[in-house]
């Protein structure tokens, strides 16, 4: 192959770094970090300033609760695709009842173990 044959492909990297280049040179030009001004760096609600911390931080039960929540709402998601498809296995005579049984009791085997170790109370 001759070298023009990639000469597209140089005019290609050559595009996308010289747009790389004029957006962060852009950005650093035009953006918040041009002008240095209290005012315009510091937060704000509604045009008043605010009186506190504006970066509050959040109990790690927040967290627990969210990963929670997450993990199950997974595991719904599994079970989704069963439901629809399980008429199609019993047409064919495939028994899928056992397997997701098993599922759903580790589920509630899980469920039960965050109540006992009270990961679902919010107050403590």
């Amino acid at each position: 192959m001759s070298s023009a044959a990639y000469f597209p492909i140089l005019v290609q990297i050559c595009l996308a770094i010289a747009l790389t280049a004029g957006v962060i040179l852009t950005s650093q030009l035009l953006g918040q970090r041009a002008r240095r001004n209290a005012i315009k760096d510091s937060p704000y609600e509604c045009g008043v300033k605010s009186d506190g911390n504006p970066h509050t931080r959040f109990s790690v039960k927040f967290y627990v609760t969210v990963m929670l929540f997450i993990l199950f709402d997974i595991e719904v998601v599994f079970l989704i695709p069963w439901a629809f498809i399980y008429r199609d296995f019993l047409a064919n005579n495939i028994e899928i009842v056992a397997p997701i049984l098993v599922f759903i009791g580790v589920i509630v085997l899980g469920l039960f173990y965050e109540v006992k170790k009270g990961a679902l109370k919010w107050e403590k």
